[in-house]
């Protein structure tokens, strides 16, 4: 099973129709432990990967992309798995690709690869499902996360709460639940409700029948993000992007995720990106890169960028604790 992620480079003269890309059959995986090397190391990594030949992955492909524009400094980026797409590390890992990328403006892309083409000039289409089908996960009763549910980062569920009264898990493996329009309503009303959710899950959406107001966030990306609205009609749709304390307040008790310790948030993250950029990466680039097959996986220069990287991550994170603690 491959883990697409797309690299697009807008060259230093900021010529947009001059963008280069590039791709990597598994290079979702971990891409924002990547990001964390900063611009120095990052720029060159991404540029040793293998050309996209074929051109860009669809929304159903592409698991995570970059986007850079040294000229303008900007940094478009999303991915389905990694720390900035689990609850409890998405805040410390974010205050560490802004230490890492200072000056530079950050920006997630909710809507996927198809933001990058838009930033870029391009029709965003292109990279649409041509059937334009929902994929809605299956509905979750209490036990299907199993008894570790609570001790895990980030268990595969989006909450739906309806009013002050219903807490449903919807499995996090399809579309999000608000892509279904007012029919997820149908779908769960004899769901079971789980009462009150106290996991650490991926995404949310919140429906008030009574004021026919629906709020809705993400740590991934959702095809046609900011088009929501236009899934409930007569409805008033809030994209609350990552920031799930909204729901929290919306639905009362319904929702207490695990409380999260920034500091060793912080730590977490810089270990994992310290053991991906100094372990079997940065010893094995081009061994694992033949092994790949010809994707760009781990490319040749890892290696040599190992030490630079390491360097980032332990740079942005002495700032980033020094500012957690209020002593930056």
């Amino acid at each position: 099973m491959a883990e697409w992620a797309t690299f697009a480079v807008v060259p230093e003269s900021g010529d947009h129709e001059q963008h280069e890309l590039y791709e990597s059959r598994f290079g979702a995986v971990g891409l924002d432990l990547d990001l964390l090397a900063g611009p120095d190391v990052v720029l060159p990594f991404l540029r040793a990967h293998a050309p996209a030949r074929h051109g860009w992955r669809d929304d159903v492909l592409c698991e995570g992309a970059v986007l850079l524009d040294p000229h303008r400094r900007v940094l478009l980026t999303f991915v389905r798995d990694g720390p900035t797409a689990c609850m409890r590390h998405r805040a410390a890992a974010l205050d560490l690709l802004h230490q890492a990328w200072p000056g530079w403006q950050l920006r997630w892309t909710y809507d996927g690869p198809a933001e990058l083409r838009a930033y870029l000039g391009l029709d965003p289409s292109a990279v649409r499902d041509p059937l334009g089908e929902v994929h809605a996960g299956a509905v979750l009763a209490p036990g299907d996360l199993g008894d570790d549910a609570l001790g895990e980062d980030d268990p595969l569920a989006t909450l739906v709460t309806v009013g002050a009264d219903r807490c449903h898990l919807v499995a996090a493996t399809g579309d999000h639940p608000v892509a279904e329009g007012p029919a997820v309503l149908d779908r769960l009303e004899s769901a079971p409700d789980h009462g009150r959710c106290e996991l650490a899950v991926l995404s949310g959406l919140h429906v008030d029948p009574a004021r026919r107001r629906v709020g809705w966030w993400l740590l991934g990306a959702q095809p046609g993000a900011y088009e929501m609205a236009a899934r409930w009609p007569g409805w008033t749709v809030e994209f609350w992007q990552d920031r799930w304390q909204e729901q929290a307040r919306a639905a009362g008790d319904r929702f207490a995720p695990p409380p999260v310790e920034r500091v060793q948030a912080l730590a977490d993250v810089r270990d994992e990106a310290r053991e991906r950029w100094a372990g079997r990466r940065g010893a094995a680039g081009g061994s694992a890169r033949a092994a790949s097959g010809g994707t760009g996986f781990l490319p040749d220069a890892v290696a040599d960028l190992a030490p630079a990287a390491l360097l980032s991550v332990d740079s942005a994170w002495h700032l980033a604790v020094r500012a957690a603690k209020g002593t930056a």
